[in-house]
């Protein structure tokens, strides 16, 4: 019987806890920021990798046929997709891979476009690689966000755009897009001859009635997409460094070959190939326990904010074990960070860092730990907008 087992990583060299000064400048905060889980890896993982470790020899690692089969067959019954064992290519992780995608199909000073607020990652790898940021806010209705076409075809169309870096389903706003909102994305991108890079690494974390459809089964033009995707959320294992890059198309392969061979990029860590393949073929079981209790951390936050704080807007979780929250009824957008980490003595994604200060005033929290954390994060932030209203009435 899988157990889904609790792991507190302070003083694990862990980023999230044991890693905070370089993004907060300090350490100490109670973290509910990076999108990893607070939970041991499945046992069947845990098993390969002890296996792999008592066979004693760490040398060069040839990727076997079952590491593929694995994730072949993960997509065709999660997914109904049937990935060809020719489409697939290794990165270390999905932002590697998206920009190198970027240096791969584009040149300095050409257009990038993606949809805000989005995972920062995605601004920093246009911004870096010297390429034009070009963003298109999805419109907020009361936390339910949805997609404004006419504004993302315009700015296709004025600034020439090369390539669009789609987020499905939405970090952070947890939105599993239907058919139709592929469709015409996908579409308008066709129209303007718009690469598109689809980063689907959240696509098993859905939940209630929604489906996740993969992009590539939501156009005929595969000569203009690429996916990418990974176990590292699924099944938490990031610090194996092991992503899907996805590509359909030979000529779009080629071009991925040519640019993987100048960088060197043959293969990568063992330990995060054995640790994929024994995931995605004996995972299941503790995968639904994980969607469980983070479906209900999200039912308990959302209570205590309704109880104390009725005006914070927790945007609906279709998707991610992230959750977008709109603290603007309560606190001033421009005192957020001052509030959170110095008040609340939290680490939590800021709003501005998905899009800039128009996103003041909100943050993303992860749901993938205990309920104590949870329970914790969120009575901080009630318990410090109380002490806030309670000393703005005496003044008064």
């Amino acid at each position: 019987m899988e157990e889904l087992i609790y792991v507190d990583r302070r003083n694990s060299n862990c980023n999230k806890w044991d890693g905070q000064t370089a993004m907060f400048g300090e350490e100490g905060l109670h973290a509910m920021w990076v999108a990893d889980m607070d939970f041991k890896i499945p046992q069947c993982v845990q098993k390969a990798l002890h296996e792999y470790v008592d066979f004693g020899a760490i040398g060069y690692y040839r990727i076997p046929d079952g590491y593929y089969d694995a994730f072949i067959n993960w997509e065709k019954k999660h997914f109904n997709f049937e990935v060809k064992r020719e489409w697939l290519r290794f990165a270390p992780g999905v932002v590697a891979a998206f920009n190198w995608m970027i240096q791969m199909l584009t040149k300095k000073g050409d257009a990038v476009i993606v949809m805000t607020p989005v995972y920062y990652p995605f601004l920093q790898a246009v911004t870096n690689n010297e390429r034009k940021l070009i963003t298109s806010d999805l419109v907020n209705e009361n936390g339910n966000y949805t997609i404004d076409f006419d504004d993302f075809e315009k700015k296709i169309v004025d600034n020439d755009v090369k390539v669009f870096i789609l987020c499905s389903p939405h970090n952070p706003v947890g939105r599993v897009w239907r058919k139709e909102e592929l469709k015409e994305m996908l579409e308008i991108c066709h129209r303007h001859h718009v690469y598109v890079i689809s980063d689907e690494i959240h696509q098993d974390f859905v939940f209630g009635d929604k489906k996740q459809t993969p992009s590539y089964l939501m156009t005929e033009h595969w000569d203009e997409i690429l996916t990418i995707t990974a176990p590292s959320k699924t099944f938490n294992l990031a610090g194996g460094q092991n992503s899907f890059v996805v590509i359909a198309d030979e000529n779009l392969r080629a071009k991925w070959d040519d640019f993987a061979k100048r960088i060197r990029l043959m293969t990568g860590n063992a330990f995060g190939f054995v640790a994929a393949e024994a995931a995605y073929k004996g995972g299941q079981e503790w995968l639904d326990k994980v969607k469980k209790q983070i479906v209900d951390n999200d039912r308990y936050l959302r209570e205590l904010f309704k109880e104390d704080l009725p005006q914070v807007v927790v945007t609906p979780l279709e998707a991610t074990y992230l959750v977008w929250i709109d603290l603007r009824a309560y606190i001033k957008p421009e005192d957020t960070k001052e509030f959170i980490q110095k008040k609340c003595r939290l680490a939590v994604d800021f709003g501005d860092w998905f899009g800039g200060d128009r996103f003041d005033g909100f943050i993303r929290m992860n749901l993938a730990t205990s309920r104590e954390n949870v329970e914790i994060g969120v009575k901080r932030i009630i318990d410090g907008i109380s002490e806030v209203r309670s000393r703005s009435v005496s003044c008064n």
